[in-house]
């Protein structure tokens, strides 16, 4: 698989990232998850989860889709929340600079379909609950990638895990002149994060 050029030096720049031990400890989690299924030859379903499903979720979404793909691992990534918004315009442009090309249908919530490779399906991205018909009913891990989901979604039906990797919501730079330079660092983090996940993971 060839990634585009851009992406793949933006990968390349994401490996590159320290992650703490403290970090680790909490990726362990999900890194334990996944190869349990990969172990089991079961499949790996893993739905991101945010309150609206706007910009943290979505980024977990297609970095883990991209980052198991580069490890060469089979999974399911989806991604939902408690109330449907939109994919927000800035974090569509966030991904775009990082090399993804982007194609929208519909307005209102479009729908977004995210390229990261002429030889593979786009990823399929849209604002949802979480319990959407586009994501897996049931056998899935939700990673609770917010500290408001994870605190006000006691229960999440379906799930088989639920693994907290939170995330800082760059919604707290719209409008300022940092605006995009901390959405592309929110991205590269989980990028980096995810990256790091699936490279830990030893295919049998």
């Amino acid at each position: 698989m060839i990634l585009y050029p851009t992406l793949q030096a933006h990968i390349e720049k994401a490996q590159a990232l320290p992650i703490s031990d403290e970090r680790k400890a909490v990726l362990q989690v999900l890194i334990d998850y996944i190869q349990k299924k990969v172990d089991q030859h079961q499949e790996i379903n893993l739905n991101y989860i945010c309150t609206h499903n706007s910009r943290r979720s979505q980024f977990s979404q297609i970095w883990g889709k991209v980052a198991a793909a580069y490890h060469g691992i089979d999974i399911n990534s989806f991604s939902g929340g408690v109330e449907v918004t939109a994919f927000n315009e800035r974090a569509v442009a966030s991904i775009q600079r990082f090399g993804f090309k982007v194609s929208k249908e519909g307005e209102g919530n479009p729908k977004y379909f995210v390229f990261f490779s002429d030889d593979a399906d786009p990823i399929v991205t849209f604002s949802k609950v979480y319990d959407d018909a586009a994501n897996a009913p049931s056998g899935f891990a939700a990673v609770m990638t917010c500290s408001h989901a994870d605190e006000n979604c006691p229960f999440i039906p379906g799930a088989e895990a639920r693994i907290p990797v939170r995330y800082e919501d760059p919604k707290a730079f719209d409008d300022t002149a940092e605006e995009a330079e901390m959405y592309d660092e929110r991205s590269l983090q989980i990028g980096s994060e995810m990256l790091y996940v699936f490279s830990k993971i030893h295919k049998k």
